[in-house]
């Protein structure tokens, strides 16, 4: 704003100085054309004569401040001027000093010399005028008619402008100064309470929250609610890992309390016997067995958040489900059952997807009894792109309320079952983890007027129809 005003205040006080200025000149052209003619007519051969004529006219006209000068430089008859001091004086005006006389008629003589034509000079009490002058041929003779008008028109007006502007632009500056300074705050104040969040939360504080109610700004509120859902997922975040850490150290634990016991029982035997050896060596070695499964699932769920964790191409859907399901089918003495199964491709990961339909078959192996219990897969296209695979058991089922938590890390429906035999309960975390990198979805069911659970799980980019030979019907990584 200073900026602005200041170019402002030079292009107004300079075009109103040229204005006056311009006008002064149109004047005083004017008023010399005048004395032109009225010097042509005057008669007169002797340069003192002209004098004398010149002198009638210019003191009918006498000068004041506000008035025009007028003056004639006829030679041989010195200057004759409607203003006596315009030249010199001899002896100084009352209050003033013989040093400032002197300069004045230092003045005075420079207006001596002829200068044809537009000038602004400094004429004695009387300050900068301006001034034009012209030969004037009267009679035989050539003289200097020269006419002036004080500039202090022009000084006046230009202070005015900079009183105006310095008391305009003051007043404009203190306004803009506080408005800014409101608009400000209003904005500044938010986000200092948004910092003061951030610092706490940086500092490992994650219960506060931005407010909102406060905030006037729309982008504000958007920040703020941006920020508390941010807030909301870190905790919730944390929470799940502060709770994964936990889980894994006590599914680890577990294990290697047993594998240290069991040492510790053999190494207190002096002389232990070759049984009672290998016994041992099968408790530690199941255990071991069952701490590198218990890694592997942890490393695959940790994998499953990396952009290579799917090896995505197109496969004969039937083909791999039909050997998929002739190798589990030989892992447990259960009723297994394959629905039908629709022609088509699908563009995914088939050891992933392998691995998915296996944990889920594994589950509900692990709540059927043997030898007689249900384990079904079907397959069923969904237009226009997706394919659901569902897998059915007649087990006890899920209650309604643990239908979502079942997908989550070592989380069991029964808390009375053994780890032995329930696993650490990461088979659904990893089967959710391949269907959400796949941009599927997996969820439990009930079934209705039916024992049991149906675990449902829907993957897109299914292609119905005949499949194209070129897909690999599948790896063999299930069979491992």
């Amino acid at each position: 704003m200073l900026l602005s005003a200041a170019v402002m205040f030079a292009v107004i006080y300079r075009d109103t100085g040229d204005q006056l200025r311009g006008q002064i000149d149109n004047d005083i052209a004017g008023d010399v054309s005048q004395f032109k003619q009225s010097l042509v007519t005057f008669a007169g051969d002797t340069p003192r004569q002209v004098a004398l004529a010149a002198g009638q006219y210019v003191h009918s006209q006498p000068f004041s401040t506000t008035s025009t000068l007028m003056f004639v430089l006829v030679a041989g008859a010195g200057p004759v001027s409607n203003h006596p001091a315009v030249f010199g004086a001899s002896r100084p005006d009352d209050g003033e000093t013989l040093a400032e006389q002197a300069r004045e008629n230092a003045l005075g003589r420079k207006l001596l010399v002829p200068r044809i034509g537009y000038s602004t000079e400094k004429v004695p009490d009387v300050g900068a005028v301006r001034i034009l002058e012209r030969r004037v041929s009267v009679g035989k003779l050539s003289v200097v008619a020269g006419v002036g008008e004080p500039l202090a028109t022009v000084s006046r007006a230009e202070r005015g402008i900079a009183a105006a502007f310095l008391l305009a632009g003051a007043l404009i500056l203190a306004i803009a100064l506080v408005a800014s300074y409101l608009a400000g705050a209003s904005v500044s104040a938010p986000l200092r309470r948004m910092a003061a969040v951030a610092a706490r939360v940086d500092a490992g504080d994650l219960e506060p929250r931005m407010p909102t109610s406060n905030a006037r700004s729309g982008e504000v509120r958007v920040l703020a609610d941006a920020f508390n859902h941010m807030l909301d997922r870190l905790a919730d975040a944390f929470a799940g890992q502060r709770e994964f850490v936990a889980d894994a150290s006590h599914e680890l634990r577990t294990p290697l309390t047993v594998i240290r016991g069991q040492l510790e029982v053999l190494a207190a035997q002096p002389d232990p016997a070759g049984e009672e050896v290998r016994r041992v060596e099968r408790l530690v070695q199941a255990e071991v067995g069952r701490i590198s499964r218990l890694v592997d699932d942890l490393l695959l769920l940790a994998q499953s958040e990396h952009t290579d964790f799917l090896r995505i191409e197109p496969i004969d859907l039937a083909a791999l489900v039909e050997d998929l399901w002739d190798g589990v089918s030989i892992t447990a003495e259960r009723r297994f059952e394959l629905g039908p199964l629709p022609p088509g491709s699908l563009l995914a990961d088939p050891d992933r997807l392998a691995q998915a339909l296996r944990n889920l078959a594994r589950n509900a192996v692990e709540h059927t009894a043997a030898p007689d219990g249900l384990v079904r897969l079907e397959l069923e296209p969904i237009p226009p792109d997706r394919i659901r695979f569902a897998v059915i058991d007649d087990g006890p089922g899920i209650p309604a309320a643990e239908r979502e938590r079942v997908f989550e890390r070592f989380h069991r429906t029964d808390p009375a079952r053994t780890r032995a035999a329930g696993g650490a309960g990461l088979g659904l975390a990893i089967v959710r983890a391949i269907a959400d990198a796949h941009g599927g979805r997996v969820y439990a069911r009930g079934r209705p007027n039916h024992r049991g659970a149906r675990m449902e799980m829907e993957l897109p980019d299914f292609t119905p129809g005949r499949p194209d030979p070129s897909p690999r019907r599948a790896r063999a990584a299930w069979h491992r």
